[in-house]
């Protein structure tokens, strides 16, 4: 291990800053190996700070040029440089500081501060990206108005963007050019953002509610322009129902999106001017499957609902970081929700939770919604923060209901516009716009770990009484060994032979937000709780957690019939589709008992007439179809195992593969019928009903493949005739799958051969083939890290081959020989001193070695070795050293 081990940042240790900064003016003097910058920062001490407090200002791998106050010259007695920043003793209550750094973007690989990404100057300053720009007090709760002015080489940099709105455009001559832009909301430096590059752009523009017209441009490099109509257009979409839902109006003359092949993030939403990874703006029906269609739109979204959740509104300090991206999660949700199918979107959020983030908590990351410590703020960018969140935000959306959670926004927003806040300002906000006291409702934000729900029941039939005990516990996490009970929204019904049965809770009037009375929201707040119903006919199955109205584990004892039966007649879509998922759980693990002890596989008829059901009813949406029919994934189910002494990798790959051969078998004709009917002549469009109907059909076809025979010829004709990208990379995974080698190789072959001018469509290929289970993937993988297609310094080809291979191959990441666990250990060790906050982010299948049968040792032995680097960077020595906490 490192000898100067970092040491940890506390939030009980927070204090404000001692000097306000009214004012930051920037000079950025670009060139092809340097750049200069000049700065001219207005500061004002703080009247509750001392006289005589030292200014303490952020910087790291800069050089010093000059440094002044008020013009007056300092010279290096007046002040402290250290690798982390500048400290000068003594300065005026009121004064301006001048400084003048030089950098060197070109070679800056971390993609933090002001880099290059091939021939374009970008920037990334979330969240300590600033103080490799220019020495400032880089902490989110210091905001200033700036003023920027960029000048370059008109040739090689045509464009010159930064925030706000532009001032001022000229000719600084010998072939340069300037331009200043100004932006009068005041913001941290988190929020800057500069670009300077050879691009184009597309235009349009947005009318407010307010009757303004804004200008939107997204930038993008010239071959690239005909991938931006949708990316704009789901802007316009944001803009619009972000004014109707929660009456936010966009602010600025301007509103610009750049699309960057490097970038570490999915896009930042840097005020005025967000800067996108490519992967997320740029697509078309040729290139782009459904999936990147709706993810793009989200993000954009996303993006675009900052302007307020977490620019307007900012964060006082990074511990509160699901102040803005929770919050925001949950308004982008909502978005994707009302744009497409509501419960298709929950059900794909719900299914991220589970897999990922309910192992995050479960894993030696866990922390709360707000963590209590960091030593790499970078690895708190996490599913916890942004997912979790989202789900604590929504918890208050169901318990406050709709008027008054669009009371509490309102306010929320109106009180702390232009000021960096806590999570407790948003929850003060929802409690005075409401009434409701939600004091315990805030260990949410403080307690880590995934609480389970332990529900029993008893029906009583001469009373037709149904009781429902509801204990509530959270598992100890790192730091936490005790919990304390928590406020759970526990949304159910009750299920009879006929469909949902009205609800009679004693003691309660019926709930205000179900028209029909046959849901309710029931408040677990307790450690046990019971709940009495009156006049129930019949002994129901109960409908539990619909719409997932909290993110909890849930333990009841359902048998298959009632499985069956939720998922057949229930009238939450969500639990139709988790109670299929649930029978289905249940029938692959039987089947890897069966492998287990050596027996003959025998699937459960119950669950292939169950998908017999599904694929006949015609009057179900074909994407909760889809949904339903597909298997839950091997990552969830090892998620599962963690809690049972560990998964088995390999039975646990053949049993899922075995039950899906089965449904193939069973369902044979009614997959065929299914596959054929859904077939369209129509052009391509990435709405609802057509990405719908796409998705059972190719759902169809992978299960048909699993069986092998004839049914490939399907997949071989529908590669061939595929005239979108989604049809043509369903059909090439279920060759690579499921066809022989040959036909592998050649279909693979010809893909690149097509596709090999596209980046982001190279990255689609390199994924496939990182998570294909034929053959030898680690051999594979090695292999194509030599190709010409993949470059190291390259986040996008690095997330697409490494870490698509680390977290979704299990058989072969997982091998008992080690050498998927060495690939990634080799991968996190090139990449420490490139990258090292992609290097972080790529360890986390390795952190989970307590989840797998067998392995625990040899994942240990791979972060003991990088442990045992010379040089770790901070990002990589929080994950491991936490990691290995317990593993001796």
């Amino acid at each position: 291990m490192r000898e100067a081990q970092p040491t940890a940042i506390l939030l009980q240790d927070y204090q404000p800053p001692a000097y306000l900064l009214e004012r930051t003016e920037l000079q950025f003097l670009l060139y092809e190996d340097h750049v200069v910058v000049d700065s001219r920062l207005q500061f004002q001490r703080r009247a509750d700070s001392p006289a005589g407090a030292a200014l303490q200002l952020h910087g790291e791998e800069l050089e010093l040029l000059s440094l002044a106050i008020d013009g007056r010259a300092l010279e290096p007695g007046d002040y402290e440089l250290t690798e982390q920043g500048l400290e000068i003793e003594t300065v005026p209550a009121s004064f301006q500081l001048q400084c003048r750094t030089r950098i060197r973007p070109q070679d800056n690989t971390s993609l933090e501060g002001l880099y290059k990404s091939h021939s374009m100057f970008c920037t990334q300053c979330e969240a300590h990206g600033f103080r490799k720009i220019s020495f400032y007090p880089d902490r989110p709760d210091v905001m200033s108005v700036f003023t920027v002015t960029v000048e370059a080489d008109r040739a090689r940099y045509p464009v010159l963007l930064s925030n706000g709105n532009l001032v001022a455009s000229e000719d600084a001559g010998q072939g340069r050019h300037r331009a200043t832009w100004h932006d009068p909301h005041p913001k941290p430096a988190y929020l800057f953002a500069l670009v300077a590059g050879d691009l184009h752009y597309v235009e349009d523009s947005f009318r407010t509610c307010g009757g303004r017209d804004v200008c939107l441009r997204i930038y993008v490099e010239e071959k690239d322009l005909g991938k931006c109509e949708h990316a704009m257009r789901s802007l316009k979409k944001a803009m619009r129902w972000d004014e109707e839902v929660y009456g936010r109006e966009y602010d600025l003359e301007l509103f610009n999106i750049v699309a960057v092949d490097d970038f570490n993030m999915g896009a930042m939403e840097n005020k005025g001017l967000n800067i996108f990874n490519s992967s997320c703006v740029l697509c078309n029906a040729d290139t782009s499957t459904d999936a990147t269609f709706q993810r793009i739109e989200s993000i954009v979204a996303h993006e675009y609902f900052h302007n307020w959740s977490g620019n307007r509104v900012t964060c006082r300090d990074w511990f509160q970081l699901s102040l803005k991206e929770g919050f925001t999660v949950f308004r982008d949700a909502a978005f994707s929700a009302a744009m497409g199918s509501p419960t298709v979107k929950r059900v794909e959020d719900v299914k991220l939770l589970r897999t990922a983030q309910f192992a995050e908590d479960s894993g030696p990351m866990a922390h709360p919604v707000r963590p209590e410590s960091v030593i790499e703020i970078n690895n708190f960018y996490t599913l916890t923060v942004y997912e979790k969140g989202a789900e604590v935000v929504g918890m208050i959306h169901t318990l406050l209901g709709p008027e008054a959670f669009r009371r509490g926004s309102d306010l929320y927003f109106q009180r702390h516009d232009g000021q960096a806040v806590t999570c407790e300002d948003f929850i003060r906000a929802m409690e005075e716009a409401s009434g409701m006291d939600l004091g315990q409702f805030r260990l949410w934000y403080s307690q880590a770990g995934t609480p389970t729900l332990r529900i029993q029941d008893e029906y009583e039939a001469d009373t037709q009484r149904y009781t429902l005990h509801v204990q509530q516990s959270c598992p100890p996490t790192p730091g936490q060994p005790h919990k304390q009970p928590m406020v759970i929204p526990l949304a159910m019904g009750l299920l009879g032979d006929a469909g949902n049965l009205p609800l009679r809770l004693a003691g309660a009037a019926p709930d205000p937000e179900t028209a029909d009375n046959t849901s309710r929201v029931l408040v677990i707040d307790q450690a046990q709780q019971s709940f009495v119903f009156e006049g129930v006919a019949e002994r129901p199955v109960p409908s539990l957690l619909r719409g997932f109205s909290a993110p909890v584990r849930l333990d009841y004892q359902f048998s298959k019939g009632d499985l069956h039966a939720l998922m057949s007649r229930d009238d939450d879509g969500f639990v139709r589709w988790d109670s299929a998922q649930a029978l289905a759980t249940r029938i692959i693990l039987e089947v890897q008992d069966q492998l287990q002890a050596g027996a003959p596989v025998a699937v459960d008829g119950l669950f292939t007439q169950a998908c017999s059901e599904l694929l006949a009813d015609e009057s179900l949406d074909p994407a909760m179809v889809a949904a339903m029919l597909a298997l839950p994934g091997e990552d969830y189910l090892a998620e599962l195992a963690s809690h049972a002494g560990g998964a088995d990798v390999d039975t646990l790959h053949a049993a899922r593969e075995a039950v899906k051969v089965a449904v193939a078998g069973a369902c044979r004709e009614s997959l065929l019928r299914r596959y054929e009917q859904l077939a369209s002549s129509a052009p391509y469009a990435p709405d609802g009903p057509q990405i719908a109907a796409r998705s059972l059909r190719n759902t169809c076809l992978d299960f048909l493949c699993s069986a092998g025979g004839s049914h490939l010829e399907r997949a071989l004709a529908q590669f061939r005739q595929a005239r979108n990208m989604t049809d043509r990379l369903a059909a090439l995974r279920s060759i690579a799958f499921y066809g022989e080698e040959s036909q592998r190789e050649s279909a693979l072959q010809s893909f690149y051969a097509d596709w090999r001018h596209d980046s982001l469509v190279v990255n689609q290929w390199l994924g496939l083939q990182a998570v294909t289970p034929a053959g030898d993937a680690v051999a594979r993988v090695r292999e194509l890290m030599r190709h010409p297609g993949f470059e190291l310094r390259n986040p996008n080809k690095v997330r697409a081959l490494v870490g698509t291979f680390a977290s979704q191959n299990p058989v072969h990441f997982h091998r008992l020989d080690g050498a998927g666990y060495g690939l990634l250990a080799d991968v996190v060790q090139q990449l420490d001193g490139i990258n090292p906050q992609i290097a972080a982010r790529l360890l986390t299948p390795l952190t989970r070695w307590r989840n797998y049968r067998g392995r625990a040792e040899l994942m240990c032995s791979q972060l003991r070795r990088l442990a045992a680097m010379e040089k770790l960077s901070p990002d990589v020595f929080e994950v491991v050293s936490k990691s290995l906490e317990d593993a001796d």
